[in-house]
């Protein structure tokens, strides 16, 4: 399994099942699942903004530095016609988002192996894992 760090609103909006690509300017070949980590760096959006963009609330706070859920990356494509996807960029295009209760863990550049020690902090093979979204769409 691999860790993607991802800035808030947007690692929030993807394990929500929300935002359905991950735009990078970089491609990868991997297919499979994939923790994703919220940045402790919320990028440089607001939250009206994603409201008038997309129709999508988004909670008073959201969790920063460490893990907020799963996807699972089935392709990497440029263009892409979400509506989320980001003009000349790589779309890793996301399916099976899902919560996990938030761990916290310290990030790093780039689409990396998640350690031993922390999927078994995260009780990954249990179901009780799956957590309510944080966010719903309009």
């Amino acid at each position: 399994m691999k860790i993607l760090s991802v800035r808030q609103p947007w690692a929030s909006l993807i394990v929500s099942g929300v935002k359905d690509v991950e735009n990078r300017t970089w491609p990868t070949k991997y297919r499979g699942p994939v923790l994703i980590h919220s940045s402790r760096r919320v990028d440089d959006v607001t939250s009206g903004d994603i409201e008038r963009r997309f129709g999508v609330l988004l909670p008073p706070e959201l969790p920063l530095g460490g893990i907020v859920g799963m996807t699972e990356i089935v392709d990497c494509v440029k263009p892409h016609a979400s509506r989320w996807y980001a003009f000349a960029h790589w779309a890793f295009v996301l399916t099976n988002s899902r919560s996990v209760p938030f761990v916290k863990w310290k990030g790093a550049l780039l689409l990396r192996d998640a350690p031993a020690e922390l999927l078994e902090l995260l009780n990954l093979d249990r179901p009780s894992t799956r957590q309510p979204p944080l966010i719903a769409a309009e």
